[in-house]
């Protein structure tokens, strides 16, 4: 513990002693390449999965930076593949490495697990193992779609990029921050996005990016896996609408969105009748359905008026991937 306090102390002298100097505190680490993380806890952290007296269990656990984790359970399976949201809570507990560093532990007052990136052994007070929770890696049932006839490619590494000035990396992947060239009004439009690890960013600092509608309206991209589900969170329509159910996979992950936009409506004198709609389907699981946007979501470039407007894929400062993105206009 006194080691802990210690280095805390002396992370802050030294944010402050930066500060002081002119000089920008030094970044959180951030890795986009799953073959190129230098972190043993991305081992660990994921998805696990099982039954235990003919029960579903579900476990996502996420890096916490340091050796630190938290593992989250879930009665009934894994967010969207069993567990209720309406009336099953989740249990949270807290972990690290063992001294031998071969695997992580869990405990609470009830529960003690171990976790070695493959298995999770669940047991009882006496450390007797009661069960195991498997390994998943889970895939978006909307991962590869492809448009339909009519529809707009706006990205494809490889032809079609209707992002002017967007920078794209060697793999064909498009960089967070591009503006699309066409504008769209009411459309269905279908996103593939890859969240970067950064186990020791906390909140708006860890991979934040976002879609916007029209330039408008953000649907948020961030790494909330494990997290609450807040308006601010990945899935949710920025600080108005909280997703129906956190479906955000682990970073490094691919991931989707596959939304239904109607957009504002104005009458002859330009006065807004009725306001923009939004049906997302997170990971192919709806989170959000015909939800009212009264108004523009924060830090929007295009604001709100009779007239359509582009696809906007923010830069926030930390890097996010996008691919095999198109539209449909209805």
């Amino acid at each position: 513990m006194k080691i802990a306090v210690l280095g805390c102390l002396l992370a802050v002298s030294a944010l402050s002693m930066a500060q002081e100097k002119g000089q920008s505190p030094i970044p959180p680490k951030a890795w986009i390449d799953p073959t190129k993380v230098e972190d043993e806890d991305f081992a660990i952290q994921g998805e696990y999965a099982g039954e235990y007296e003919g029960k579903k269990l579900g476990l996502q656990i996420w890096a916490k930076g340091d050796g630190k984790f938290e593992a989250v359970g879930y009665h009934g399976g894994l967010p969207g593949t069993g567990w209720d949201e309406d009336t099953d809570t989740v249990v949270r507990i807290q972990g690290e490495w063992n001294e031998n560093k071969k695997t992580v532990f869990f405990e609470s007052e009830h529960i003690r697990a171990t976790v070695d990136g493959k298995v999770a052994q669940v047991m009882n007070e006496k450390q007797e193992r009661v069960f195991q929770l498997g390994r998943k890696h889970r895939n978006s049932p909307t991962l590869g779609a492809k448009p339909p006839q009519g529809a707009t490619v706006l990205f494809d590494g490889k032809e079609q990029n209707h992002f002017p000035n967007s920078k794209v990396t060697e793999d064909g992947l498009l960089e967070q921050g591009a503006t699309s060239s066409d504008k769209f009004g009411d459309c269905t439009l279908h996103v593939e996005f890859m969240l970067s690890y950064m186990p020791t960013a906390r909140g708006q600092g860890r991979s934040n990016s976002g879609v916007y509608l029209q330039g408008r309206y953000e649907v948020q991209v961030l790494d909330s896996f494990a997290l609450e589900g807040k308006s601010n969170e990945c899935g949710g329509i920025y600080s108005i609408h909280e997703p129906r159910i956190n479906m955000c996979f682990p970073p490094l992950t691919w991931q989707t969105y596959d939304i239904d936009f109607t957009a504002a409506k104005y009458d002859a004198d330009g006065k807004k009748t009725a306001n923009a709609t939004i049906t997302v389907k997170h990971n192919g699981v709806l989170v959000h359905e015909h939800a009212d946007i009264p108004e523009t979501t924060r830090a929007a470039p295009v604001k709100e008026e009779n007239s359509p407007g582009p696809l906007y894929l923010q830069n926030h400062g930390n890097p996010v991937r996008y691919r095999n993105i198109w539209l449909v206009k209805r």
